[in-house]
């Protein structure tokens, strides 16, 4: 080392001194260097300017999986692995991305790095990231943090200005690396707990099971409601219709509408009051998420994943915030934005933009609301995918409309007595529009209704009838509904000021949702997400403690408290290993009462005729012939497509972009799920 400092030292005998930069993603990285001016390309890394940028490519190290630490855990799963909570947690490489480890590694053991600056996302996660690698590596260099909320040269120069010592996120760390070990002590425990209790191999997460349960015990609402009819006598006057109150029984709604047909109805009262109804708050993750899938659709994830590229392309700030708000110091700059706003998209401009109201320091902690950058002026927006155009104009016209003027309306309720029974009806009329002039008419769909002018003791002769109405029943859970369920989960009484509590953050809630889905417990529907059969049995077996999202949400705050310096992590750790421990021994023996899936056959062996069944590993033939179907080809099918080969009819996959047809005569060549190669071989000979 000694030697390797004497050959780098300069002309007047002092040593050249590199700071180290470690984004999470190169594109991240590049904007980065766009600003220390480090401009020469080296494999893994961007170095000039004295600076060396990196990138970790997401999590280049992660906690090891039970099988990894020994202590009998990689035998087959069974009560007496249980409950499995290390001693020690350990660590280990991802084998994907391990060359670009080895790279932040000599990077980070270079003699001329004296300082370290962390760079990654400013969330739990980007913490995590950082600190798994520097503590793998075993680095002990002083370590600042870059915080940033957008990618514009400007905020990252500003950031670079400002940057504090690692230790000050130590609690954000301790939240995040809390969350983690939670995740996996519940999920690796559970899903082998179950899956020997129940004979069948489940998968179980301390978000995942509750946001499961929440939606079976929807769609069992919405299977099991039972309409009720009722009835309402109606009355006209002018074009009007007042209405009665709900009357349950037909009987009673014909003798009032007999009553009063052809009468004279007398108005008793005329209500006139003017509502404001103010602008709407600004975007954070979730309620984008929301929007996106009420208008067009997409799914929280799809929404993320554009949200996200719109962010490193410094066209819209940092996507994973919980808050709709901004800081006091962003108040100019933000008006700026919106007369920009005005310039380049065709939604009107507000004459008067007042930010005042979006303004607030105490509920902006990591990350303030999203808004769209400066940059949206000059950046070539039309070469946007139209998935991106579509949430970048949510972004821009959300600032728009928050920046306007209140929304006034009168409203008005008349009341008309007639047979000594009310009748009313209700309209408005606008008096100043305000923020609805500027927004998008496919988010916003106000109905309005006009009626009569009258005053009090106008008496006017009527004819009456009967109107049926039916009780609506509920609704399938769509994205849009199921972010904010999951967003309340385990608040009663929620209110803006209430402390966020919730199933997972708005930086996780998207992967559950993808989770359910690609496990085969959950299913799209157009824009309905419902469970399967599979995530239905699930749920019905798991028992209370499992699916609770009270329980989970009370845990997502705690997370919360130790993220703000408010709870202990050791205490919270302490409380999930005893749940552990509690659930092991309450559900540690086998259950034959319960069968958890459906074992039916779906068709027969087209080796010996046998019954083919559902087992952990693929589908089998029962006569133990040798058939079975876990893939074919190399290609994972699905229950559907099985059943279709096994009936005679062929079945299709892409690969690299191209269609591949599977004939139904695979099957027998198929068995133990070789690859095509293997079969082609065999055929031919």
């Amino acid at each position: 080392r000694r030697q390797r400092q004497m050959c780098i030292r300069d002309r007047k005998g002092s040593f050249p001194m590199s700071i180290l930069i470690i984004a999470e993603k190169p594109s991240v990285a590049r904007g980065i260097c766009s600003v220390v001016k480090a401009d020469s390309k080296k494999k893994g890394y961007i170095e000039g300017n004295n600076y060396l940028v990196s990138w970790c490519l997401g999590h280049l190290v992660g906690l090891k999986y039970p099988n990894d630490y020994g202590n009998g855990w990689q035998d087959k799963w069974s009560f007496s692995q249980l409950p499995m909570i290390p001693e020690k947690w350990l660590f280990k490489i991802t084998e994907s991305t391990k060359e670009q480890f080895e790279v932040l590694k000599d990077l980070m053991s270079r003699g001329d790095v004296t300082e370290i600056i962390c760079a990654t996302d400013a969330d739990r996660e980007g913490e995590c990231i950082f600190r798994y690698v520097y503590n793998m590596v075993g680095c002990r260099k002083p370590v600042k943090r870059l915080w940033v909320s957008s990618l514009e040269e400007s905020a990252i120069c500003k950031a670079l200005q400002n940057m504090k010592p690692m230790s000050d996120y130590d609690n954000l760390f301790s939240a995040g690396f809390s969350r983690a070990k939670a995740d996996w002590l519940v999920g690796m425990n559970g899903s082998r707990l179950f899956s020997c209790r129940y004979h069948d191999r489940l998968n179980l997460g301390r978000v995942q099971t509750p946001t499961l349960a929440m939606i079976v015990h929807r769609d069992n609402d919405v299977r099991n409601f039972v309409k009720q009819k009722y009835f309402t006598a109606d009355i006209e006057y002018n074009g009007c219709i007042f209405s009665s109150a709900r009357i349950d029984d037909e009987n009673t709604a014909d003798s009032l509408v007999s009553a009063c047909n052809g009468s004279t109805a007398v108005i008793s009262a005329v209500k006139h009051e003017v509502k404001t109804v103010n602008p709407p708050k600004l975007y954070d993750l979730t309620s984008l998420q929301r929007d996106a899938n009420k208008v067009y659709g997409y799914t929280a994830q799809q929404t993320l994943d554009c949200v996200q590229s719109l962010y490193e392309a410094k066209i819209v700030t940092y996507p994973r915030t919980d808050s709709q708000y901004l800081s006091d110091d962003m108040e100019q700059s933000t008006l700026d934005i919106v007369r920009i706003i005005g310039n380049v998209f065709q939604f009107g401009s507000v004459a008067n933009p007042d930010i005042s109201r979006c303004i607030n320091n105490k509920k902006v902690t990591g990350h303030h609301a999203i808004i769209p950058t400066a940059n949206i002026g000059t950046a070539d927006l039309d070469n946007l995918p139209a998935t991106e155009k579509n949430i970048l104009s949510f972004i821009a016209n959300k600032l728009l409309c928050t920046s306007a003027l209140p929304h006034k309306y009168e409203s008005i309720k008349i009341t008309a007595m007639c047979s000594g029974t009310e009748f009313t009806a209700n309209g408005r009329t606008i008096l100043e529009n305000g923020w609805k002039n500027y927004t998008l008419k496919s988010a916003e769909n106000d109905e309005i209704k006009q009626i009569p002018t009258v005053t009090e003791g106008q008496q006017f002769t009527i004819s009456a009838s009967k109107s049926e109405h039916f009780t609506s029943p509920p609704k399938a859970f769509t994205e849009d509904t199921l972010l904010s369920a999951m967003e309340h989960a385990g608040q009663e009484n929620y209110d803006e000021n209430s402390e966020k509590k919730g199933l997972g953050t708005p930086a996780t809630r998207a992967g559950t949702i993808e989770g359910l889905v690609k496990k085969g417990y959950a299913e799209r529907k157009g824009k309905q997400i419902v469970a399967t059969e599979k995530g239905v049995n699930l749920i019905n077996v798991v028992p209370d403690e499992v699916k609770s999202a009270q329980l989970t949400s009370d845990w997502e705050m705690k997370l919360q408290q130790i993220e703000n310096g408010e709870y202990s992590a050791d205490r919270f750790m302490a409380e999930i290993e005893d749940f552990i421990r509690t659930l092991c021994e309450k559900y540690g023996s086998a259950d034959s009462s319960v069968s958890f899936g459906n074992n039916a056959p779906i068709g027969k062996c087209p080796k010996c005729e046998g019954e083919i069944v559902k087992g952990k590993f693929g589908y089998y033939c029962k006569n133990k012939c040798g058939m079975n179907v876990s893939k074919v080809y190399g290609k994972e099918l699905s229950e559907k497509q099985i059943i279709g080969l096994l009936s005679g009819k062929s079945t299709s996959y892409t690969a690299n972009g191209k269609k591949n047809i599977i004939l139904p005569e695979v099957f027998e060549n198929n068995y133990n799920g070789k690859t095509y190669y293997q079969w082609k071989t065999e055929r031919s000979k």
